[in-house]
């Protein structure tokens, strides 16, 4: 089952109180990885299987690529692997609550994110969009940006305009071609003089991270690097 629509509750603060309560005794709070009732997204056992998986490295790139920096918090294997296959494939939209926590309570990643100003997150084709429903990129990175003051977050800067084959289809060379003349630039205005974090749930080879930040450094991006949940 899952929770009655927001849409149906009249926006104001007495109906939406009123809502939160309703909905939390229908549908007691639970840990959103195993189910048991919880007051937390996670309960104790699942938080320390998930944290102890969690390495937060960060990578300095050459001159090949056009952002400078790639961090991530996990390796694309195993129970992390099947967590991200389920957000973004199973109708799982609410488990970029476990992700964006993740990043946000780690002190060294916020560190960083304080020297930032935008925060944008790799777009999908709208067709693409439709059938899922949800970015899973954006869900995680508009919660990123509410937790640090100066850091904004902007969807409307990148627009992916040609629907191309899943990138995990396909090998390294092909990531490279399925990816050039794909993303569209928006607002360069808002880019300008700008250091950027592109945010993207998994990093392979690093091909669509790169056609996307080739396109905000040609633009006039001052600094650009990539934080992703999980490395290939």
């Amino acid at each position: 089952m899952k929770p009655i629509p927001k849409a149906l509750i009249f926006l104001c603060n007495k109906c939406y109180d009123l809502y939160e309560i309703i909905n939390n005794i229908i549908f007691p709070p639970c840990c959103l990885i195993c189910g048991k009732w919880n007051i937390n997204i996670l309960c104790k056992e699942c938080k320390k299987e998930i944290y102890e998986k969690a390495i937060f490295q960060i990578e300095e790139k050459n001159a090949n690529y056009y952002f400078e920096k790639h961090i991530y918090l996990f390796q694309y294997e195993g129970k992390i692997r099947n967590l991200i296959l389920d957000y973004k494939f199973k109708d799982k939209s609410y488990l970029y609550k476990i992700f964006s926590e993740i990043v946000t309570k780690n002190k060294k990643i916020c560190g960083i994110l304080k020297k930032y100003d935008i925060i944008i997150p790799v777009p999908i084709h709208t067709r693409r969009k439709k059938q899922r429903g949800y970015n899973q990129s954006e869900l995680i990175a508009r919660e990123i940006a509410k937790s640090e003051q100066n850091l904004k977050y902007e969807n409307k800067i990148l627009k992916k305009e040609k629907h191309t084959v899943p990138q995990s289809s396909l090998s390294k060379e092909q990531r490279k071609q399925n990816v050039q003349n794909v993303y569209k630039l928006e607002n360069q205005e808002k880019i300008r003089n700008k250091k950027i974090i592109l945010f993207d749930d998994i990093y392979t080879t690093g091909s669509t991270a790169n056609a996307c930040a080739k396109i905000l450094k040609e633009n006039g991006a001052k600094e650009i690097i990539v934080l992703t949940i999980a490395k290939d």
